[in-house]
C-alpha cells in the first residue's frame, strides 16, 4: 500500500516511511491512496477474533512493508492484559437508557490515547532499528496525548521526545503524569497559551524542511497515520461487540477536539464497517460542531479558545480535519491548499453546498456540550448506574442522548478515566474516593520537570539543539 499526501506533492511512500515522518513534506498529512474494502465474508470471519488478531488483521492491510510475522510480534507485544488490564482490551458496557460505551482508557496512562500510542512506542523502535536511525519526537498535548506518548516512548532506543503542554491549561493529575518522569530521553515543556499555540510550533518546525532533516523530526500526534491506524481497530472490535450479525447499524458518538480518533471511525465506515452515524461530540470549543450543522469551518485564534472543564477537547484547530475534507474536495490536492492557506491566515471556508454529502454520504452529525451539561450528565449516570464518567465521556453521553434516534444504537467513546479530573468529578457528586490504578496512587506529590517558554517556536528549536546530536 503506498501513502499520498492530501495537498498533492508528495511522492508515494510505504508505512514505515510515513509512520515516522509527521506532517508532509508539502504540508499535507499522509493517508493511503484508497482504503481496503471489508466485505460481509471478511466481518464474519472477524467477529470472533481476539483484540490482537483483530488488530494484525487490520493492520497487514496498511503496513505491508513489514513482514508480517515481524508485524504480529509488535501486536502481541502491545496489546497484553499486563499492559490494558482486560483480554478484551476495549470492552463494551451498556448504562440503564441503552447509551453503549466503549472502554478505551484502561491503559497505563488512563486515556484512549494509551491505544495507539503503546502501539507506536512499539513500531518506532522496530523501524528505527531496521533503519539504524533515530528520532526526535515533538509533540503537542491539551491533556492526554504527552502522556500516552511519554509513557509509551520513555526508555525507547534512538528516541528524544520534547512534548510542549499549555502551561497551567492541564488537569493537575494530568500535569503529575506527565511533569514527574525523569527518564533521560523525556523533555517537557510547557508553553504560555492555548494547546492552538503549541500544535502550531510542532507544524512550524515540521515544515522547517532542513531543520527537521538535521534532527530528524517526527511526531506522535494524531497527524501521524500510525496513531490512525492503531485507532481503527477498536471501531471493529467495539462494533462486533454491540451487534450480534453483519445486518446490524451501531452509530458511535466520540468527544473530539483534533478530529482524529472520529478520523479513525471515518476510515473503518469507509472500509465498509456498518456505521449508522459518526456524532461528533464538541465542548464550548463547538468549531467541528458548527461546520457539521452549517458546513461553514471557522477556526479560532488561541485567545478566542475557552478554558474548560474537558480540557482535551479545548482546541479550535482541527489538525485531522484535512483528511475528511480532502475527500469531501474529491482528493482535490490543490484545492485542500488554498483552503488551509485560508485557515492559516485567519479565515474560514464554506462547503455548505456539500451538506447532503458530509450527513447522507458520510454519515456524520454533531453535538455541543457545555461545563453544565457535563456535571449534570456525571451526575446522572453516577445516581442511575453508579458509574464515574470523565468530563470528556460526559460530553458524548450529553450528545448521544440528544440527537439519539428511534432504535438507534449508539456506543460512546470512553475518552479517559475520571482520576485524572477529580475537581470536576467531586463538582458533580461530591467528596468521594475516586478509583485510580495503584501505579498512579499521589503521583501529584512526586516532584516535577518542567521548563516554560513563551509561546515561540524558536524557544523549542533551541531546546531541541540543546539536547540532540545533529545529523
Amino acid at each position: 500500500m503506498n501513502y499520498i499526501s492530501t495537498r498533492g506533492k508528495t511522492v508515494p511512500m510505504q508505512f514505515s516511511d510515513v509512520l515516522l515522518m509527521g506532517l508532509a513534506p508539502d504540508g499535507g498529512l499522509m493517508l493511503p491512496e484508497e482504503y481496503p474494502q471489508i466485505d460481509e465474508a471478511t466481518l464474519t470471519q472477524w467477529r470472533t477474533l481476539s483484540y490482537p488478531e483483530l488488530a494484525f488483521e487490520i493492520m497487514q492491510l496498511f503496513a505491508t512493508d513489514i513482514p508480517k510475522d515481524d508485524l504480529k510480534t509488535l501486536i502481541d507485544k502491545t496489546y497484553t492484559v499486563q499492559a490494558f488490564g482486560n483480554p478484551d482490551i476495549t470492552p463494551v458496557r451498556t448504562l440503564k437508557d441503552g447509551i453503549k460505551i466503549i472502554e478505551l482508557s484502561n491503559g497505563p496512562t488512563l486515556a484512549f490515547k494509551d491505544i495507539a500510542m503503546q502501539f507506536l512506542g512499539n513500531a518506532f523502535e522496530y523501524v528505527l532499528k531496521k533503519k539504524n536511525e533515530r528520532l526526535t519526537i515533538i509533540g503537542a498535548t491539551s491533556g492526554d496525548t504527552g502522556s500516552a506518548a511519554e509513557y509509551a516512548l520513555r526508555g525507547k532506543d534512538n528516541i528524544e521526545v520534547f512534548m510542549m503542554s499549555p502551561h497551567g491549561k492541564m488537569s493537575e493529575f494530568q500535569r503529575a503524569q506527565m511533569y514527574s518522569l525523569d527518564d533521560k530521553n523525556i523533555h517537557n515543556i510547557a508553553i504560555k497559551g492555548m494547546f492552538d499555540d503549541c500544535q502550531d510550533i510542532v507544524k512550524a518546525l515540521q515544515q522547517d524542511a532542513e531543520f527537521k532533516a538535521k534532527y530528524s523530526l517526527g511526531t506522535v500526534n494524531s497527524i501521524n497515520w500510525g496513531r490512525i491506524l492503531a485507532q481503527i481497530v477498536y471501531y471493529f472490535k467495539g462494533y462486533f461487540a454491540s451487534t450480534t450479525d453483519n445486518s446490524e447499524k451501531v452509530s458511535f458518538c466520540v468527544p473530539s477536539g483534533n478530529f482524529g480518533n472520529i478520523c479513525a471511525g471515518h476510515i473503518a465506515r469507509e472500509m465498509g464497517l456498518p456505521i449508522e452515524r459518526l456524532i461528533v461530540a464538541t465542548n464550548e470549543n463547538d468549531v467541528l460542531h458548527d461546520f457539521f450543522t452549517t458546513g461553514k469551518y471557522s477556526p479560532r485564534t488561541a485567545d478566542k479558545t475557552y478554558v474548560t472543564s474537558s480540557p482535551s477537547m479545548d482546541i479550535s484547530k482541527a489538525s485531522n480535519f484535512e483528511r475528511f475534507v480532502y475527500l469531501l474536495a474529491e482528493k482535490n490536492g490543490e484545492k485542500i491548499n488554498t483552503l488551509w492557506q485560508d485557515v492559516n491566515a485567519g479565515k474560514g471556508f464554506d462547503m455548505s453546498d456539500l451538506m447532503a454529502n458530509i450527513n447522507g454520504k458520510y454519515g456524520f452529525a454533531s453535538g455541543k456540550s457545555t461545563h453544565a451539561d457535563r456535571i449534570a450528565t456525571i451526575k446522572q449516570v453516577y445516581a442511575e448506574d453508579n458509574q464515574l464518567i470523565d468530563p470528556h465521556t460526559a460530553d458524548g453521553i450529553k450528545v448521544a442522548r440528544e440527537v439519539r434516534k428511534e432504535g438507534e444504537v449508539i456506543v460512546c467513546a470512553e475518552t479517559a478515566l475520571p482520576a485524572k479530573f477529580a475537581e470536576t468529578i467531586t463538582e458533580a457528586v461530591g467528596q468521594l474516593d475516586i478509583p485510580r490504578p495503584k501505579h498512579t496512587d499521589n503521583i501529584e506529590s512526586l516532584a516535577q520537570y518542567v521548563t516554560v517558554l513563551d509561546n515561540d517556536a524558536n524557544l523549542v528549536r533551541a531546546q531541541i539543539e540543546q539536547f540532540v546530536v545533529a545529523k
